[in-house]
């Protein structure tokens, strides 16, 4: 419905189940638009473990963390782009030209990053992917590039959108195609419905009277609606990413040997369990959010943020202060691999070793590694000599007995967050911009949104070197608190309002986003003012 709020009963649910399976031309419809998800959504969760192998393969990568941060947002960045553009592109040229342009450009990048020669042309095809484990990280970065080929070659098969191809007049082409999709009994129904909206959203944007985004962006904040509504959902966006999600999609296996698992296999396979409890929550998500409300559901989930942040620095921290220390008689065993900025004199633990310059791992007691370990230069070489003695190479946390309490807190995080701060704020998106300013409002959070995730990205292992492990998370614990009392005092609740409602609400006198909103029950159905100075 265009006028408000509607939710989808289980009639209607196994209605729309059965429409599929007994459509074939649907069911490949709603196959090819579920790749794109999948796109984006396997890159995000190959790269985290991938970069653990292109970081033993290439030197540079191992002691540079930010080149490890560059080639993991590069594709946020790329996404940047594509989030400012692509709204533009499906309007001036269609859905379906878009898409293919999307997928070559994915593909493209795929094929760039798995026949990489170094680590800057990684960095290039992570930028192509942004713009649109099977052994070795090459094939796991190379095989993103199948789902983006199998969408170009559907999509190739597939009409345009009947909704733009209406808008250029094709008028006849759009019925055409919705006569293939809805039964004869209800085609002409969904025809007169879309000519109704589309001419709904031509008096909407003729209501603005600019056609350029800079004229329509000027409207919008002319208007105290808009700007509140704005400010609500721009800050719903950034403290989404603030919170520190993507350091653990995009870094979870380095998390994982942060808090003390050195082995590749290891931190990958514990990984999983932080994507999977992030895809349970947001299905959980989808039950809760019309009971609890949005704004409640966010503030739920950022208590537990907050929370649960809080026990990850303590985690770490007492890993840090109960690190093995480093022993002289040990690293005489390896007297040809010693890290250059060891002395004998010196009372270091594995801590100290790591945060070494030159950049230096710690080889563990190969009987208990708890105990005094040694400190040599970080390289494939000393990797394979302190291997060979049966003992594990550390060159992100150290070992210790927090390493399990550190996983708890982390599944805990992710589950606090995925129900609410993981999906709400796009939900408040949908529903907090009246109709005719809808496009540029949402299109300015979700750049804003992927800007935060670059900014987070790009800086999360520089903090933990800078800052150390602990103090990072409870610096994200801080800027979650924070975000907890701006979303308290900034986003309304928009549960179960039209967009009407929503937009007389926003532009009350008296309006405070802290209070529930009851609408005048008299003025439902009525065509409530447009426009608030």
């Amino acid at each position: 419905m265009e006028g408000g709020a509607t939710l989808a009963d289980k009639a209607e649910f196994k209605e729309c189940l059965r429409l599929t399976w007994s459509q074939p031309y649907i069911l490949q419809l709603v196959f090819s638009a579920g790749i794109g998800g999948l796109l984006f959504g396997y890159d995000t969760g190959v790269i985290s473990g991938a970069l653990l192998y292109i970081r033993d393969d290439f030197t540079a990568v191992e002691k540079s963390t930010v080149l490890r941060e560059t080639i993991v947002s590069m594709a946020v960045a790329g996404a940047i782009v594509g989030a400012g553009f692509g709204g533009w592109m499906n309007d001036k040229f269609g859905r379906k030209p878009s898409i293919l342009i999307a997928d070559a450009l994915f593909l493209a990048g795929a094929l760039i990053m798995a026949l990489a020669p170094t680590p800057f042309v990684i960095i290039i095809g992570r930028i192509f992917v942004g713009l649109g484990v099977k052994g070795t990280w090459r094939w796991m970065l190379g095989i993103a590039g199948l789902p983006a080929f199998i969408q170009f070659i559907l999509m190739c098969m597939l009409p345009e959108s009947p909704r733009w191809l209406y808008r250029q007049d094709r008028k006849e082409e759009a019925e055409a195609i919705l006569r293939k999709i809805y039964p004869a009994a209800e085609v002409e129904e969904e025809i007169d419905s879309l000519r109704r909206s589309i001419e709904h959203e031509k008096q909407l944007e003729g209501s603005i009277g600019e056609q350029s985004l800079v004229g329509k962006l000027t409207k919008a904040l002319s208007s105290k609606v808009v700007r509140r509504g704005l400010m609500a959902g721009v800050i719903a966006q950034v403290a989404q990413q603030f919170v520190g999600i993507n350091t653990v999609m995009y870094y979870s296996p380095t998390i994982v040997q942060l808090a003390g698992f050195a082995s590749n296999n290891t931190a990958m396979a514990l990984s999983l369990i932080t994507s999977g409890l992030n895809a349970i929550g947001s299905i959980v998500s989808m039950f809760f959010v019309d009971r609890a409300g949005r704004r409640h559901l966010m503030i739920i989930s950022l208590v537990g943020i907050v929370l649960w942040l809080a026990v990850l620095g303590g985690t770490f921290l007492g890993a840090a202060h109960h690190a093995p220390p480093v022993s002289d008689l040990e690293t005489r065993v390896f007297a040809n691999q010693t890290c250059p900025e060891y002395s004998p004199s010196a009372r270091w633990n594995c801590m100290n070793c790591l945060k070494a310059q030159s950049t230096c791992g710690f080889c563990a007691h190969g009987g208990d590694k708890l105990l005094p370990g040694a400190c040599l230069a970080a390289g494939e070489a000393s990797r394979r000599t302190c291997h060979a003695g049966n003992r594990e190479f550390y060159t992100e946390g150290c070992p210790n007995n927090f390493g399990w309490l550190a996983l708890v807190a982390l599944g805990a995080y992710i589950v606090s967050y995925s129900p609410g701060m993981g999906t709400v704020p796009w939900i408040v998106n949908s529903e907090i911009y009246p109709l005719r300013f809808r496009g540029v409002c949402g299109g300015i959070a979700a750049v804003a949104n992927w800007v935060s995730n670059l900014i987070v990205t790009q800086t999360f292992l520089s903090l933990t070197k800078a800052l150390g492990t602990s103090a990072t998370f409870f610096l994200f614990c801080a800027v979650s608190f924070f975000a907890l009392v701006v979303v308290f005092f900034t986003v309304p609740e928009t549960k179960g309002l039209q967009f009407e409602e929503v937009e007389k609400m926003l532009g009350e006198k008296d309006y405070k986003p802290w209070k529930r909103y009851r609408p005048d029950v008299s003025s439902k159905g009525r065509d409530i003012g447009l426009s608030v100075p």
